[in-house]
């Protein structure tokens, strides 16, 4: 699929673009021919007043009421490797409650007469942007995409100033990130140290920085819909400043050339949808055997004249629920899942380079996992674009750790997880490979307790989630407390780590009465199973380190095994229990990585397996119950 996988030719000379950090297209399902990549060294330094709010000691003055021209940055940064990572120069782990970024950013001379679009691929978490002094937008939301048009602010100091028509201006980027307050945070540690689960902080920018020409009239991320039975894609555009006079145009092209096209007309319709009907000769659907992809070509004309242009691709498949099952283009696919954290050991939450997002992918695939759970952590669209050409499922989660009032209080999500996971989902919502959704993760509440926030939070979260994407099941909330009677999914964690045991729990499934997650006192989290889809989405876990198996630094679940021989025996054995499970239609191990102290993944940290991999995919390749066809009938 070569015409998705190039790289799109960086503005300023060959030589300077190689050499930055993350040099690749950031947003490779919409490519435009012109960007402008401002990766690389920045002028950096930590807010007034940190080392105060640190301690817990006073409220420092609000950093954003100083203009960007006043401040002293002494230091630089390779951005986008945030300030706590190796990889950034910086290195300081302590808490960082303000971050202050600058550059000096030159226009392209051919740029004249566009609209500017500065575009961040996530900065953590509140955000506030300058051109010179002249405050041009705000973002709250670590792990979204936010973008400004910066093109008046650009104007109003080249007139100051008199530039000429090649503008420069300095770029001022202000990041709070208090440790104190409720925000989604994944698995970031609120303490000084790493411990248990909880890992190094990421505080700023720590993806993609970027500038692209646009005209006044211009596209803004289309939603692109498979309905297989129709053999079809409803593709909604997203037209910024519509007027009549404009058309835009939509192809849909494969190896053979144009399949079909279809144009509309722009004018005050917001959201125009086209149908893009595909001929049964040319239909083809995405599957992990074959992931084909349909190049999709956007084009909005005025007349004759091309306006603006988008290269795209589109997958072909659908996702539905039968009764207990979930079906893949009309057929069972047992999902046998990893859980992926995506952290580096010198670049913490940043993929340190493309090839590394890649080769989590292929090494999990190598292990004969066919999906991941992308585990508290919204992941950057470069991975869903490699997912998507090579096949891999994926169940799309939100970093919604960090609800918690103090240690052992209750959690209590604010109206900003609700914004930030609409900013996800509508992010990634036309990625063949996600199959799925998980808003939640591990909330834990007594059922008893009805009206509380997160009750509230997880209803709204589950709701929103299908009326964005009534397309793929959601889980209301993974493991623990399932607070949406009916909904499309139920699963459960479980760790335990003697494979008779763990047999015993999940053996319930086929009477109606699966395993489910309660407080160790025995209280109930969760309202009852419905007898939809159930999958054991977390288990496994199991302990093994070369270097450190005992030591105090390092932990996994349960009693580490004594030898390889004994992990991969567990390994199996609990993998034949699901395997074996005719209502299962799918699970996933923890983890595919050791990540910091967490010594419990197939790969250790830098990514080196730690057992013959090919051993794991054998246990793992044989058919499960789910796939036969002469498996039980799954009652509704």
């Amino acid at each position: 699929m070569t015409f998705a996988s190039r790289e799109i030719e960086q503005d300023g000379d060959a030589p300077a673009a190689q050499a930055l950090p993350r040099a690749e297209y950031p947003r490779p399902q919409f490519v435009r021919d012109r960007w402008l990549n401002l990766n690389g060294v920045w002028s950096f330094g930590f807010g007034a007043g940190e080392a105060a709010q640190a301690a817990d000691l006073v409220e420092p003055a609000n950093p954003a009421t100083t203009a960007p021209t006043t401040w002293r940055l002494e230091r630089d940064i390779l951005v986008p490797f945030a300030p706590e990572s190796e990889r950034s120069g910086v290195g300081s782990t302590g808490f960082h409650p303000a971050v202050r970024y600058q550059r000096t950013v030159e226009v392209p001379a051919d740029w004249a007469g566009d609209r500017i679009l500065l575009h961040f691929g996530a900065v953590d978490f509140d955000t506030t942007v300058w051109v010179d002094d002249i405050e041009v937008g705000r973002h709250r939301g670590g792990f979204t995409p936010f973008t400004i048009d910066i093109t008046d602010a650009i104007g109003a100091s080249a007139a100051a100033s008199a530039t000429s028509a090649t503008p420069a201006f300095t770029l001022s980027v202000l990041a709070e990130d208090d440790h104190r307050t409720i925000q989604a945070r994944g698995k970031q540690s609120r303490r000084p140290e790493n411990y248990e689960a909880f890992y190094t902080r990421t505080t700023g920018i720590w993806q993609t920085v970027w500038l692209e020409p646009v005209a006044a009239a211009h596209f803004g991320r289309p939603v692109i819909r498979p309905d297989l039975a129709s053999s079809s894609f409803a593709v909604e555009l997203d037209i910024v400043s519509p007027a009549a006079g404009l058309t835009a145009r939509v192809d849909l092209l494969d190896a053979g050339g144009l399949v079909v096209s279809r144009e509309v007309e722009v004018t005050a319709q917001v959201k125009p949808v086209v149908t893009l009907a595909v001929p049964a000769d040319r239909l083809r659907t995405w599957s992990p055997e074959d992931p084909h992809l349909y190049r999709v070509r956007f084009t909005l004309l005025r007349g004759e004249a091309v306006v603006d242009a988008l290269d795209s691709y589109a997958g072909m498949r659908s996702i539905a629920i039968d009764g207990r099952r979930i079906l893949l283009n009309g057929r069972p696919v047992f999902q046998r899942l990893v859980l992926d954290q995506g952290y580096w050991p010198d670049t913490l939450m940043t993929a340190p380079s493309d090839d590394a997002l890649v080769a989590d992918i292929e090494l999990a695939m190598a292990a004969g996992f066919n999906g991941a759970r992308l585990h508290q952590k919204v992941f950057e669209e470069r991975y869903l674009f490699h997912a998507d050409r090579l096949g891999y499922l994926v169940w799309g989660e939100f970093a919604d750790w960090g609800a918690k009032v103090g240690p052992g209080g209750p959690q209590e999500p604010t109206v900003s997880f609700v914004a930030e996971w609409v900013e996800a989902l509508t992010r990634d919502l036309s990625h063949p490979s996600i199959v799925g959704w998980c808003p939640l993760n591990e909330t834990y509440q007594p059922i008893t307790d009805r009206l509380t926030i997160l009750d509230d939070a997880t209803k709204a979260l589950y709701a929103v989630t299908k009326a964005i994407d009534p397309t793929r099941p959601v889980i209301d909330a993974s493991g623990y407390s399932h607070r949406v009677p009916g909904a499309d999914i139920y699963d459960s964690h479980l760790y335990e780590q003697d494979p008779d045991v763990f047999a015993a729990r999940m053996e319930g499934l086929a009477d109606g009465r699966p395993y489910v997650n309660t407080a160790p006192d025995g209280t109930e989290w969760s309202v009852p199973y419905a007898g939809q889809p159930y999958f054991c989405s977390e288990f496994g876990g199991i302990w093994w380190s070369d270097s450190d198996r005992a030591g105090d630094d390092s932990w996994g679940y349960g009693e580490a095994p004594r030898s390889r021989e004994e992990w991969l025996d567990r390994f199996r054995r609990l993998v034949d229990t699901l395997l074996d499970d005719a209502g299962m239609f799918g699970y996933c191990f923890t983890q595919l990585t050791d990540v910091f102290q967490e010594k419990n993944g197939v790969l250790d940290f830098r990514r080196v397996p730690k057992f013959d991999l090919r051993l794991l995919r054998d246990i793992q390749s044989r058919p499960a119950a789910y796939e036969l066809d002469d498996a039980p009938p799954l009652d509704p």
